[in-house]
């Protein structure tokens, strides 16, 4: 199969998440993930399938990336495509959908292995393109096992991470680990900023590996501790998007608890507990703060702890090779996991 041809596929692939609205099927198969795993509500898996339309599969986008690695006429992976197994994390609706994209638009062929906490919307989106192209069936195989791969891209904790490494170490692999995301205050952060930095801590329940679960905030001159109302305040309203989620009520109610019984110092707008912690993934529900004095102290602090964090957000980006506020869960198709460029890894198998 040409890379033209399958880019055409995964064009169309987006036209029709983006005509969602329109689509019964669609909102039938997002009724059916909510019903197997309850952090994915409609509005969450909506969310996710059209923020993969419209960061990925979309033409001029698509091209663009593809050309960064090879070009249509020297393209021979469709004579011998290699078998590619991905192990599929679960934590936010299609998360596995960019190692998929990678794989396939690079030729290869894709041996998935789903998350049982996903499988609904990634079976939906692989049947969906051999529906398109049914060149696919011949490239895509769900699979238990994947003894028969000559590749493998795995995405677990960090203990799973161990036995795939352990598993794969013979053949070529990437193996990703918990990661978390960090925003960096300056303390001049407006309304509007708040409301963008809310999106990034609680979109998805904040389970994501590109949620802020840790902010560093700047302490006064004379080190007077960091303001927390205005952001609190603005974040207030939000309260009942997530606490209709019985899930998250749960684990709200339960790390409040937690915080009274044990005196721990915390701030709480009514669905959100903010508490000074110097580890790096907070709770659900909780939000982890540290305090530094001048750029240079978070700085340091940012690159320590670099090989632990996905993503850093800051207001409008202003901090180098950060991301604006209310962007970290719209990645686009060079951001790629871990900062390991996967589309390079699979383009040179």
């Amino acid at each position: 199969m040409l890379l033209s041809e399958r880019l055409q596929t995964f064009v169309a692939l987006g036209d029709f998440l983006r005509s969602a609205d329109s689509q019964p099927e669609l909102n039938e198969i997002v009724q059916q993930a909510n019903y197997r795993n309850n952090w994915f509500t409609l509005d969450n898996s909506l969310n996710s399938l059209r923020a993969i339309a419209d960061e990925f599969l979309v033409a001029d986008k698509l091209t663009a990336w593809a050309n960064q690695y090879f070009a249509e006429s020297t393209v021979e992976f469709a004579k011998k495509p290699r078998p590619v197994g991905v192990v599929m994390a679960g934590n936010i609706p299609a998360v596995g959908f960019h190692d998929m994209l990678c794989v396939l638009m690079s030729g290869h062929k894709l041996m998935a292995k789903t998350s049982s906490h996903d499988f609904v919307l990634i079976h939906y989106l692989i049947q969906k393109l051999k529906e398109i192209n049914p060149a696919f069936n011949d490239l895509i195989d769900e699979a238990e096992r994947l003894n028969a791969a000559e590749a493998y891209i795995a995405t677990g904790s960090n203990n799973t991470a161990r036995y795939f490494e352990y598993y794969f170490a013979k053949k070529p692999h990437i193996i990703r680990k918990n990661r978390t995301s960090v925003g960096l205050l300056m303390g001049e952060e407006s309304e509007d900023e708040f409301l963008k930095l809310g999106h990034d801590l609680s979109d998805y329940y904040g389970l994501g590996c590109r949620n802020v679960s840790t902010i560093l905030v700047p302490e006064g001159s004379n080190g007077e501790p960091y303001d927390f109302t205005p952001l609190l305040r603005t974040l207030e309203p939000q309260a009942s998007i997530y606490l209709n989620n019985h899930k998250y009520q749960n684990n709200y109610d339960y790390n409040k608890s937690i915080y009274l019984i044990n005196a721990v110092p915390h701030l709480d707008n009514g669905y959100l507990l903010v508490t000074e912690n110097d580890a790096l993934v907070s709770p659900i529900s909780v939000l982890y703060y540290q305090t530094y004095q001048t750029q240079a102290d978070a700085s340091v602090w940012l690159t320590g702890h670099a090989d632990q964090i996905q993503v850093v957000a800051s207001a409008q980006g202003w901090y180098p090779n950060s991301i604006p506020f209310g962007q970290t869960q719209r990645p686009g198709l060079t951001d790629y996991a871990d900062g390991v460029d996967t589309m390079a890894f699979v383009a040179t198998l």
